[in-house]
């Protein structure tokens, strides 16, 4: 039987689907080392022009390495360059992201191929077991309805389109059977949830939350203006986990124009503060480095995020994307610039979090994901990372710890 290695670039959506796609798996064997595969399917990332690079890079390396084994392109790169890497040879195969559930029959081609697909397709996979993981990712939703100035995903996910509720729950239900207790939703843009089936995010909640079994649920990243009414409604529910990740992207009132948002500083902060009230950490992306981030915008910019309640961040330097508006704006800020900013952001926000972990460092409910000689590491509610020693082998077990001593970046105890 032959052996198929998965590597996986990008986001939480991309982790999902590489587990649709190993669930798909019939008449091939999995393996973990990719030095033994006769095929590895590579399940890419676009979103900027430096993870095409990286994608790209891949394929040489494995290519050298191991020389016999066909290289599959699958994800968001291939729609984006697949039709190159194609024509020059580098890869095997193609296949755009509607062809993924036709994993084990493509797998059977034995002539080159280059199986597209279209961006409309819904999965109707049912995933009931992660491999490795101790959480489950479960998309909700595919596609994105912005068009952020930066952004290229829409290209190459299209348009939102919601997965039926019906299938979410039966995923659910199977995963908790198979003693999963914490979800992570997760999808494109994961807040446009339900607003092609008369539903919502809040409606998808409150039916998860009385599965049993379902113990904690994340949600990815939502937008500012997707946390409504009937969504706050659930703060204080015990199942949601303590921890939102708020997009922001930038706080400049001119840089959001810039990049084409739908969020306006004055009412982000009155929503962080509103979500802080009742206890959460709270994470957000944000871009430095933008073309017209000039001094008198990263001043404002960075005085705005002091005033924040934040507590996480995912910060990236701007990096430009082929075919997108802003790759073409000016004018420019230098490497050197957008490196310090992003400096300072990072340090800024870990001094935020410390001062968080400082009042929330009790009552702790984490759920170990791995660990070895006697030393494990997962995540409390607020999405705060902790590392416990123990005698026990305490992987995917959830704890309590009634007091955590802060260290760092991280938490510890003693269990």
């Amino acid at each position: 039987m032959q052996k198929v290695y998965f590597k996986t670039f990008g986001c939480r959506t991309n982790q999902f689907d590489t587990q649709v796609m190993m669930s798909k798996l019939k008449d091939f064997e999995l393996t973990l080392n990719e030095d033994e595969a006769d095929v590895i399917m590579v399940n890419s990332c676009t979103v900027t022009n430096g993870a095409d690079s990286s994608v790209r890079a891949y394929i040489n390396g494995s290519t050298r390495k191991n020389p016999n084994a066909k290289v599959i392109l699958a994800g968001c790169g291939s729609h984006s360059k697949g039709e190159s890497l194609f024509e020059d040879k580098k890869i095997f195969g193609v296949i755009g992201h509607s062809e993924k559930e036709k994993i084990n029959d493509i797998l059977k081609y034995e002539k080159p191929f280059y199986q597209i697909g279209d961006l409309k397709h819904i999965d109707s996979t049912i995933v009931e077991e992660f491999v490795g993981k101790s959480r489950a990712f479960i998309k909700i939703q595919e596609g994105c309805d912005f068009r952020c100035s930066y952004c290229i995903i829409p290209s190459v996910r299209g348009d939102a389109r919601s997965h039926k509720e019906e299938d979410i729950l039966i995923q659910i239900e199977k995963l908790a059977a198979n003693g999963f207790g914490e979800f992570i939703l997760t999808g494109t843009n994961v807040g446009s949830y339900g607003q092609d089936q008369n539903s919502s995010m809040a409606k998808l909640l409150k039916r998860m939350s009385m599965i049993r079994g379902v113990r904690r649920v994340r949600i990815g990243s939502l937008e500012p203006i997707q946390i409504d009414a009937e969504f706050k409604e659930l703060l204080s529910e015990p199942w949601m986990a303590k921890h939102l990740h708020v997009a922001l992207q930038h706080t400049a009132d001119k840089m959001l124009k810039l990049m084409n948002r739908r969020n306006e500083f004055k009412s982000d902060i009155l929503l962080l503060e509103e979500l802080a009230s009742h206890g959460y950490g709270l994470g957000t992306d944000y871009i430095v480095g933008h073309p017209g981030e000039d001094e008198k915008e990263w001043s404002q910019a960075i005085e705005r995020v002091r005033q924040l309640p934040l507590t996480h961040v995912h910060a990236f330097s701007y990096s430009k994307r082929d075919n997108t508006p802003s790759a073409t704006m000016k004018p420019e800020v230098k490497g050197d610039i957008a490196k310090e900013r992003h400096r300072e952001l990072t340090a800024l926000i870990k001094e935020k979090n410390l001062q968080f972990r400082q009042k929330h460092h009790q009552n702790l409910e984490v759920l170990i994901e791995q660990g070895n000689n006697g030393v494990y590491h997962g995540y409390d509610q607020y999405f705060n990372k902790i590392e416990v020693s123990s005698m026990e082998d305490l992987t995917s077990n959830w704890l309590n710890i009634e007091n955590a001593t802060i260290k760092g970046d991280k938490n510890v105890a003693v269990y």
